[in-house]
């Protein structure tokens, strides 16, 4: 497994969303823990220090399920800011749990209710870093 990178910012931000959503019960046990595993593996660098490569927190991400050829394209946000008919998806939700901190053409397993599956980052469209927005 490739090792993810964050930044301070967002680290720090996941992590607190994480902590308000286990005090609200609007997160699983088990999906809080996954997350929390992810984060303590990150590599955490400054904002300016993110490669362009990877994603975000306000990434806008183009993935494809391997074993089916679909492709999907979502912005990573917080939950606060998470609408499915605009293609928002929150970070606390299992895909972008999945992806955050990893590299265009990273390929990720991913357990879904069917199965295991394999996803492909074919391209981050917008980065908030890449585009110089550092506090996003």
């Amino acid at each position: 497994m490739n090792t993810i990178i964050l930044s301070k910012l967002d680290f720090s931000r996941i992590h607190k969303c994480i902590h308000d959503a286990r005090r609200m019960n609007t997160i699983g046990a088990n999906e809080a823990e996954n997350l929390m595993k992810e984060l303590s593996s990150a590599k955490v660098v400054e904002p300016e220090e993110i490669p362009h490569d990877v994603v975000t927190m306000n990434s806008i991400v183009k993935i494809s399920f391997l074993n089916t050829k679909k492709t999907l394209q979502f912005q990573i946000v917080y939950p606060d800011q998470a609408n499915f008919r605009e293609n928002r998806i929150s970070i606390l939700s299992p895909v972008a749990t999945a992806l955050i901190g990893y590299k265009v053409s990273d390929e990720i397993e991913w357990v879904v209710p069917s199965g295991l599956t394999k996803l492909r980052i074919d391209e981050i469209i917008y980065q908030p870093e890449a585009a110089g927005d550092f506090d996003r």
